[in-house]
C-alpha cells in the first residue's frame, strides 16, 4: 500500500487470502515517495514466490500502474479514498483502470480490498 495510513483498510486482502490459507506479505511503499524501492519490490516478487500482487493506494493511486510496470505477475489495483480525494474516490478509481496498453492492473471498487483477496485466490486457483 502507499502509505501507514491505507493499512487498516488494505489489511481486508491479507484476511481473505490468510484465512484461506495463502502466505501473504504486507509492505508499505510509495510509489512517489520511494520509487526505486516499489520498483525492486516487484522485480524481485516473482524470485521470492509471490504469484500475485495486490496494491492499492489513494489520491493519485499510482502504485497499481507503477507494480505492473516491473513485473509480469498479475496486479490487482484497489482505489482507496480518502479526505483529499476528488469526487468520492473518482480519481483513485481512473488512476487503477486507466492504464496503458502493455500494463494491465486489474481493479476492484473503492476501498473493497477483500474482493482484491477473492480475486486473487481465483487467479490462484486457475
Amino acid at each position: 500500500m502507499g502509505s501507514q495510513s491505507d493499512l487498516d483498510t488494505m489489511q481486508g486482502a491479507a484476511k481473505v487470502l490468510e484465512d484461506a490459507g495463502v502466505r501473504v506479505e504486507v509492505r508499505v511503499m510509495s510509489a512517489h515517495r520511494d520509487p526505486e524501492a516499489v520498483a525492486d519490490y516487484c522485480r524481485n516478487a516473482r524470485l521470492r514466490g509471490l504469484r500475485v500482487l495486490i496494491a492499492g493506494a489513494g489520491l493519485s493511486a499510482a502504485l497499481p500502474g507503477v507494480a505492473a510496470a516491473h513485473t509480469d505477475l498479475p496486479v490487482i489495483g484497489v482505489p482507496l479514498s480518502s479526505r483529499l480525494s476528488a469526487a468520492g474516490g473518482l480519481d483513485a478509481i481512473l488512476s487503477v483502470v486507466q492504464m496503458p496498453p502493455g500494463v494491465p492492473v486489474a481493479s476492484v471498487g473503492l476501498d473493497n480490498p477483500k474482493n482484491a483477496g477473492h480475486l486473487a485466490l481465483r487467479i490462484l486457483n486457475a
